[in-house]
């Protein structure tokens, strides 16, 4: 019997195969999309910092954006047409919530309560929120990492200093990829075990 006979799952070389793909891709491929969230809501963060303007149309084209890698995020748990389907309606229905909120938050009738700087931290602490909620509904620690992030950039807009809120997102930014590295190499470590 072969080696392809023994395990449907090996491929030509031997070397098991997830739906088709190497089971070793690439670790930089698999945590860019999550790298690239990051690097958005820092971007968000530092421009809503140093503008004091709510950003909208920012935070309405990220949540989109989050909602798509929460679903590449928990697409292989659901391993039938029916669990995938629940994953993305359970995902548009949490970002659309948020969506409905976030305008609740921009009637000119609850403007008049707040100020462009409350209101956007307003904004933040929901994305923050939705994010770290759809990292459990997931299972990714990938995505509650990022809302745990963008939870603490909350505290930056409202206490520090411009040119110091540079310095703690620099901070968090390097934080993040020690994470991220730290995580590798014990999965490595694991691997060779």
């Amino acid at each position: 019997m072969t080696n392809a006979e023994q395990n449907p799952h090996a491929g030509a070389s031997g070397v098991p195969q997830v739906a088709g793909h190497p089971a070793h891709r690439s670790f930089w491929i698999r945590e860019l999309p999550f790298t690239l969230v990051l690097f958005l809501t820092i971007a968000g963060v530092a421009y809503t910092s140093f503008s004091k303007t709510p950003i909208v149309g920012y935070w309405e084209i990220l949540a989109p954006i989050i909602a798509l890698v929460c679903v590449g995020a928990g697409w292989q748990q659901a391993r039938d047409r029916a669990g995938r389907t629940r994953l993305i309606v359970t995902q548009v229905l949490h970002w659309g919530a948020f969506l409905l909120v976030m305008n609740m938050l921009l009637l000119p009738s609850v403007q008049r309560l707040f100020t462009s700087t409350t209101t956007a931290l307003a904004i933040f602490t929901l994305l923050a929120l939705g994010t770290f909620t759809a990292g459990v509904q997931v299972l990714s620690w990938q995505i509650g990492l990022l809302g745990l992030i963008m939870a603490l950039g909350i505290p930056a807009i409202a206490w520090i200093e411009n040119s110091a809120l540079l310095v703690v997102l620099i901070v968090g930014v390097v934080g993040g990829i020690i994470v991220v590295l730290w995580w590798h190499w014990r999965e490595k470590r694991a691997d060779r075990a």
